[in-house]
């Protein structure tokens, strides 16, 4: 069975950190008067920091300073590893940990390929860094999906070929980059949304062994 390189989005993928953001997030657009739902959070999904910042300023049509927007990022970015300090295992979404283990078993290369920053420090958290063979996160990129350079990098340190690479996303424009690099793009998350993705799932749970005995015998 010759090895395969699996990559694995981490927000709402493997952890769902997207509320931590939400919270950050939340409290900088409070203090500045914008109104921020869950709804608008949707919009900074897959998205850069210095990005969410913009479209949150977009929200409450706010002017600032290069200055302003440096010391807010670090605000937001302080709060946000206060929240993800306190993650345990246990914020692990369900039917992860069975896939992961099975790849190991089975002798496959894993990867992740993430815009968040954080990755390491997360994985550490709820004790999956055992699991992946490399990690590319948004420290060692310079273009933001769709753009394909982090999975691209992310099968590179593998050392396998980037064509034929499997991705787990939640996000169009992961899935779109998945595409576009040649690789098999799986959907984790809503069909109606990921319609781009070869292969849909609501969830981990719906992932059997036989749909991965597929995957890796392809």
């Amino acid at each position: 069975m010759k090895p395969k390189a699996f990559i694995f989005d981490l927000d709402g993928v493997i952890v769902d950190t997207a509320k931590y953001h939400y919270l950050a997030w939340q409290k900088i657009a409070n203090r500045l008067g914008i109104e921020f739902t869950h709804e608008h959070n949707e919009l900074l999904k897959g998205v850069s920091r210095v990005r969410s910042l913009d479209i949150i300023l977009g929200l409450g049509d706010v002017q600032a300073s290069q200055e302003d927007k440096d010391r807010w990022l670090i605000e937001k970015n302080e709060d946000y590893l206060q929240y993800i300090h306190h993650m345990e295992a246990d914020e692990i979404l369900d039917g992860v940990l069975p896939v992961l283990q099975y790849l190991k078993d089975n002798n496959q290369k894993v990867a992740l390929g993430s815009a968040s920053k954080n990755a390491r420090p997360i994985l550490q958290k709820v004790n999956l860094l055992h699991y992946f063979d490399a990690i590319v996160d948004g420290n060692d990129v310079t273009n933001a999906k769709p753009d394909p350079e982090v999975f691209i990098r992310a099968a590179e340190l593998l050392g396998l070929p980037s064509e034929g690479a499997i991705v787990f996303e939640d996000s169009v424009a992961g899935v779109q980059a998945a595409n576009i690099a040649r690789m098999v793009s799986i959907g984790i998350g809503d069909k109606a949304i990921l319609g781009e993705a070869q292969y849909n799932f609501n969830d981990f749970t719906e992932i059997n062994e036989q749909f991965l005995e597929t995957l890796v015998n392809t």
